[in-house]
């Protein structure tokens, strides 16, 4: 998801439920937000900033750690058919695009994206320049997984630096549900500059509903708006080993 993109004004809300984050044998949570609080109410405004590219929480992924973010999501209930034109994401952006850096020479890490109510989750890296480059933009270096339902399910992303070789060994992998969809490594970005900008860099992590776009295209007089509409966060967290 292109950040030009992230900030088209949505009428598809996005909702959150109190959920308590899981603990990880081998891992610390060092940052969660389970969004308790009355029902309705607008999530934390000392964690997050709605509608604007301000940052509230950065996370760079440690020499020799692993790092992992995950949150639990689900969709509204709507009908495909009422889904035309909505592209929801849970994303990571360099933040070094807040200093100047373009897109996607700051590095982008989509975890989850789907468009138009369509069964299918995709994982994808955007980096280098546009168009063409490493990344292939503006398609990116991206994998699909199926659906089964609109309902809850567990994204997450590890960035693996515990190899003590060449950053060459350091991977980033993609799960749904813990399984593995998705995978690159630094030998396959094949550019040490290109993968600092995804892998050892501070980044920070957006949810948003877009509405339109060149990839979903836009609504139609079936498309429906609301809880049915909606994306739902039942929390996100950072762990590291």
């Amino acid at each position: 998801m292109q950040i030009t993109k992230s900030i088209l004004l949505a009428f598809a809300p996005i909702l959150a439920a109190a959920w308590e984050s899981p603990n990880y044998e081998g891992m610390t949570r060092l940052w969660q937000d389970t969004f308790s609080g009355t029902g309705g109410s607008l999530p934390d405004e000392s964690r997050w900033n709605v509608l604007d590219t301000k940052l509230k929480y950065t996370l760079t992924p440690g020499a020799g750690k692993l790092t992992r973010v995950e949150a639990q999501l689900r969709f509204g209930p709507n009908d495909v058919s009422q889904k035309q034109g909505l592209w929801p994401a849970f994303w990571m952006l360099g933040d070094s695009m807040r200093h100047g850096t373009p897109w996607p020479e700051c590095g982008e890490l989509d975890i989850m994206e789907t468009v138009n109510g369509i069964l299918s989750g995709y994982g994808t890296t955007h980096c280098d320049v546009y168009p063409g480059g490493i990344c292939n933009e503006g398609l990116g270096i991206g994998a699909t997984v199926p659906l089964p339902n609109q309902d809850w399910h567990t994204w997450r992303l590890e960035v693996d630096r515990r190899n003590k070789g060449s950053w060459r060994d350091e991977t980033i992998t993609w799960y749904m549900d813990g399984r593995q969809f998705h995978q690159i490594s630094g030998a396959r970005i094949n550019s040490e500059r290109v993968w600092t900008s995804l892998a050892r860099s501070p980044l920070y992590i957006i949810f948003n509903v877009a509405v339109g776009g060149d990839w979903p295209g836009y609504p139609n007089g079936n498309t429906q708006d609301g809880y049915g509409a909606m994306m739902e966060v039942g929390y996100v967290a950072h762990y590291s080993s």
